[in-house]
Formats: structure tokens, sequence, C-alpha cells
């Protein structure tokens, strides 16, 4: 008896993503969710037969065997199956899962960048196989990750303590963290000085300018190096008569940013929305799978993985239309814009980051957006948008003073035509200078002496972080995210007031064993040149002897080390006994960080935290607890009283030490208290 074939069935990743195809698609599909992988490799062992040129054993996780039973019964009464995973690298290989695991002997694939009826509609026109070498790319990289964390991680467990982790991506970003606080620790500031003064024409019209010169030539940053230098500077311009010595004019324009990348989007979204890597893909996620709208389950952009900033043609099409028929000819480009992928390896085959339609402004799906969508989605319409209008114009101008043996600068700009600034928020603003003649007699009404000191490097952001990564040709789109995701879970990295990155002592520490012992996996290059080699995969360069090159020595020298790196010793003494055993307490470091534990362990298991981190204040509540350093539940330090709960007093940021005790609190917005419960 045979089994009655019913209707077509289609595969995506998400519930969501099936919803919105299924309202694109009739009766006669079906359409199901794989809620992701369905394979793997194990996480119990290395998975990998490196004795069988590095063939993986795959496995169902146990998590998603329920569904893996659930789809092979679905498929078995299906006319016909159509694997519709995402377009890139990681959506093939799953695909090709699906097909292995199904037993689905010619499998039909359809890829798509947005999820909308003419999208779908002409993937299911045009099906093909499942693409091997882009598989295999995937597969290569899988493998090769697996290899360096499952032999790193033991030796670092060894050498330091269980918990931690290394890995190809994640190291890099690390060192590159730890060496950034390097150069800020080391880092000597100097002091310099500048002048400026404000200076009125007879109409008494006032604008600013700084010292540039003295007797014709240039002055440069450190001229100036004390106060007395810029005091001399100052008396001369008080006593003198200020002229204006020449005036200059330029015509300026101002190009738009290309349409968003994944790199570029989570830059611009942590810079400008304050959001994480992580917290931008999954709200990208949700806005390119599909939102609720009156007609349905609607994806709002197209594909959020890509290094690319291509745009189809139709898209820039509508887009001149639009920007034609709502803000006028002029502020549309005629042509439409083209760009360049500045990107190390990208794949160019695909489009950037856009809206599915422009005519869905933000305006008019405010409604059904949550707040964070609203801000992303606008976001990514109005860099598409502005991308393709065209360039801002302005005219800069100069004022250049002499003031005895002195030159002064002033610099503007006005705005001539706003172009694409019309809907990208400005990123210019105007700086008007008074209409002024050649010749003309000035009146020094302020000149203030100004101290300077220079500045560190700065701490890497998520966002610089990410840029940094980009540039150095190292991670893919979808690795930056999870990258400083398990850095900061890890405990490696952690973030000041300002969001930035530092590194935790623990970081610092498995840096420092990776650089001394392991410097091929930390270096930039190397891992660049890995990553394009990663990338020729996908182009039909075979995997395995790539693998081999680059674990045959590898494993050679983790067992090396195995032998010769001595155990790094990570307590420290309390001077305190045990109040249960007798035996001497010692600081140790866990996952979460340093705690107090007997060192009667295993027989002795009393543990206790470390008292919080006294600051030397009092607390300008109560006036009678002490201000501590504490950590939110997030892991996020702020400042309480000693005396909590009895005391709610909370601030993220601490006065100065010269502020008087009872000053109220005005550096910082208070902390919810229950947040470190």
């Amino acid at each position: 008896m045979t089994t009655k074939k019913t209707s077509t069935l289609v595969i995506v990743e998400s519930p969501t993503k099936a919803k919105t195809i299924g309202r694109f698609l009739g009766k006669q599909f079906r359409v199901e969710s794989s809620y992701g992988h369905v394979r793997d490799l194990p996480r119990s062992q290395l998975g990998i037969d490196v004795e069988h040129d590095f063939a993986p054993k795959y496995i169902t996780p146990r998590k998603n065997s329920k569904r893996v039973t659930a789809l092979k019964k679905i498929a078995k009464k299906a006319g016909d199956i159509i694997l519709a995973t995402d377009e890139d690298r990681e959506g093939e290989a799953i695909a090709w899962h699906l097909a292995e695991i199904l037993d689905i002997k010619e499998p039909k694939r359809i890829v798509f960048h947005e999820i909308t009826e003419k999208a779908i509609t002409s993937a299911l026109e045009h099906p093909r196989a499942i693409d091997m070498m882009l598989v295999d790319a995937q597969q290569a990289r899988r493998i090769l990750d697996r290899l360096v964390g499952y032999a790193l991680s033991p030796f670092l467990w060894k050498k330091v303590m269980r918990g931690l982790s290394a890995g190809r991506v994640q190291s890099v970003a690390l060192r590159l963290i730890v060496e950034r606080e390097a150069e800020r620790k080391a880092f000597t500031a100097e002091e310099y000085w500048s002048v400026e003064a404000t200076l009125a024409d007879a109409k008494k019209i006032t604008f600013d300018a700084e010292v540039s010169q003295k007797n014709g030539k240039t002055l440069d940053k450190f001229a100036l190096k004390t106060a007395t230098d810029a005091d001399v500077v100052k008396q001369a311009i008080l006593s003198s008569t200020p002229v204006v010595e020449k005036i200059e004019s330029r015509e300026l324009k101002k190009k738009p940013n290309a349409p968003y990348t994944t790199s570029t989007l989570q830059q611009d979204a942590s810079r400008r929305l304050g959001y994480s890597a992580k917290q931008t893909m999954w709200i990208a996620q949700s806005l390119y799978e599909g939102v609720d709208l009156p007609e349905g389950s609607t994806g709002l952009i197209t594909y959020m993985r890509t290094d690319s900033v291509n745009l189809s043609k139709d898209a820039v099409a509508a887009t001149t239309q639009f920007l034609s028929s709502t803000y006028g000819a002029k502020y549309a480009a005629p042509e439409g814009r083209t760009y360049t992928t500045k990107s190390k390896g990208a794949q160019e085959a695909h489009e950037a980051i856009r809206p599915t339609d422009v005519l869905r402004t933000p305006e008019s799906v405010h409604a059904y957006l949550d707040p964070k969508q609203r801000k992303l989605y606008t976001l990514i319409w109005q860099r598409f948008v502005a991308s393709q209008m065209p360039d801002a114009e302005l005219l800069g101008n100069s004022i250049h003073v002499r003031a005895g043996d002195y030159g002064l600068r002033a610099s503007g700009q006005h705005i001539t035509f706003d172009g694409f600034l019309k809907v990208w928020p400005a990123e210019t603003s105007e700086n008007n200078l008074p209409t002024l003649n050649e010749g003309e007699t000035l009146t020094a009404t302020d000149v203030r002496s100004l101290q300077h000191f220079t500045q560190p490097p700065a701490r890497y952001s998520e966002a610089t972080l990410i840029k940094a990564l980009e540039e150095f040709g190292i991670g893919r789109p979808s690795t930056y995210a999870p990258t400083i995701g398990t850095l900061t879970e890890r405990n490696y990295v952690e973030r000041d007031d300002a969001k930035k990155l530092f590194p935790t002592e623990v970081g610092e520490i498995v840096n420092g064993l990776l650089v001394a012992h392991f410097p091929k996996i930390v270096d930039t290059t190397f891992t660049a040149t890995m990553e394009r080699s990663l990338d020729e995969i996908a182009e039909g360069k075979p995997w395995v002897p790539i693998i081999r090159d680059f674990y045959t020595p590898f494993a050679k020298l983790i067992e090396e080390k195995l032998e010769t790196v001595p155990k790094r010793d990570m307590t420290e003494e309390t001077g305190e006994m045990c109040e249960l055993c007798g035996k001497p307490l010692i600081i140790k470091y866990g996952r979460f960080g340093r705690f107090i534990a007997c060192s009667g362990f295993p027989e002795c298991r009393n543990t206790k935290k470390l008292p919080p981190e006294p600051t030397g204040l009092k607390c300008p509540e109560c006036h009678e607890g002490d201000i501590v350093a504490r950590k939110t539940k997030k892991n996020r330090k702020f400042f309480g009283c000693s005396r909590y709960p009895d005391c709610n007093y909370a601030t993220w940021k601490l006065k100065s030490k010269d502020d008087k005790d009872d000053a109220p609190n005005t550096n910082g917005a208070k902390v919810p208290i229950e947040e470190d419960a």
C-alpha cells in the first residue's frame, strides 16, 4: 500500500518566516520550520575524524529530535519538498543537512533575498540543486573552529582554570582589546595650550577664532606648552587691533553613505541607538522574517546577513520614483547610485540591507512595530533612501585675521542644498560666519587660553571592534555578534560606564598565554589569510588540504605546550582562616569572577562573596554608610550604599572626592537596586 502524496512541502528555518511565506503560497503548499539547524557536531567530543580527512560526525541534538521526527512524518506524505533556508552559506548547510536527514534524493533548493510575494514566486520558478561548494565552505569553517576550540580550551583549563575557552576569531578579538588597554596604560599625557578669541565687527556681530599662526608661520599643536606661553599670546592679542586679512570661500559636496551591510548596521545601531550587536541582529531578524501588518505577515527588510552594498535595479528604480514624487525631481539621482563593496571576501551576489518596499515609510508602519523595531527600521529605511539621493552642497568659508604678530582663523559652512540630508539625520551642522570685508577692523571682546592634554587611544566599543575586525578581514557578518557575546560571557571583557570594552584580569592572562605560545592563532594577518582560504572553498577549492595544512603543525604544538607550559596559580591569600575548618581562606576565580573559598576544598566547600570594593566616599543620602562598588545581574558596575537594604542609594557614576558628602547626586541616574538581588 502506497502512501498518498499531498501538498508540496516548503521548509524554512523559523516559524515567523514560515508564517510570512505561507501567506504568499496557495493551499497546494505546506510551509514548515526546522527551527534552525537539525544536525551539528556533538558537544561532548571532538566529533571530527582527524585520521580520515577530517570527516565530521554529525548528530541530531536532543533539543531538535522532536522537531526532526515531526518533519520526517510530514516529508513522507509530501508530494514534493522544497528547501527554502537562508541564502548564505549557513542556510545552504542547513538545507543540505535537511536533505540528508529526510533522505531527499534530489532536493530542490530555492533562495531569495527578501520575503515578498514577488521574490518567493520568482524563486519557485527557478529552483536549483544544493550548492555543495557553499556547504563545504560552511563545513570547513565549522570544522576548523571546532579543532581550534576543542584543542585550546583544554589547554587553558589545565594551565589556568576550568570554564575558559579560546576560538579562532574570538581570541583575535580579545587580543585587540587587551593590546588597546596596554596602549592606554603605557600612555603618558602631554600638556598643550591653545588661545581663542571672540571677535566683533562694527555691528557688534561676534564670532570665535583660534590662533593658528605666528609671523605668517603655522603653529603646530604643541607650540604653546605652558600656561605662560599661552598668556604671552593672549596679552599680545589684547594689546593689538585685529584686522580681517583674507576671506576664502569654496563649494563643498558631501556624499551619502552606502546602504547598510551587517557590519555597518551593527556599528550605526550601536553608535546611534545604543544597541548591542546581538540585539541589533535579533531585531533585524524579526524585521526580515515578517511582522503583522493589516495585509498579513510581511517581511520589511531584505536579508540582514550580508557584506555587499549591491542593490537590485528594481529597488533603485522604485526609490528614484518615490523620491521624485515625494520630494521633487531634484532630490532623486536620475540614474540611481551604485556603491563598491570594500569588505575583504564580500559575497557580491548578495544585496545590501534595505526595505523590501520603499513605500513602507517608517511612519506608515509605526503602529505595527515595537519601539526597538521602529528605531532600527527607521535607520535602515533612511540610510537606503539617502543612498539614492544627490550630494548635499555646502559653502565653506574661512576668515583669516591678523592681530599683531599672530594670525587667527575662523571656519564656517552653510548648506546651500540639503540633498540626501533631507532624509538622513544631519551629521553636518551649519556654522554661519558674519559677512566681512578684507581690511575691516575688529574688536577682541574676549581672549581665552585653554589647557589641553593628549588623550590615550580610545577603548573599543562594540561598533569600533566590529569595524576593526572587518578591516582586518577577520570573521564573517554572522560571527561578530556571537564573538563579542562570548568574550563577555566568559568574563574576558567588561564594559565601562561608556559601554566601552576593557579586559578583565582573566582576559589578560588568557591572551598572554595565547600570544606567548600560539602566536599564529591570535595573529591578525594569519587569521585574515585563513579567512580568505576558507572563502576560496566556496569557489571550488578543496577544503581538506586547507584544514590539514593548518591542523598538522597545530596539533604538534598543542601536544608540546601541554607538557612544557607551567600552570598559572590564580589563587590569592586573604590572611583569614575558614570559620568551618580552620584552614586558610583564599581568593579564587570562577566563571563569574573572583570569590573567597576554603583552601581545604573539596573536603571543605565553604565559599563566600568578596566584600564590595570601597571608594572612600560617604553615602550622600544617609550619611552613615560608605559608597561601595557593586554589580547588577547583567554584570554592569554601579555604586551603592554599604547599608543596603536599609539605604537604597545607588548611582551609575561616582562624584569627585572633592565634592561634599552631603552634595546631591547629579552625576548619574539612579540604579534599580533590585537588579543586584
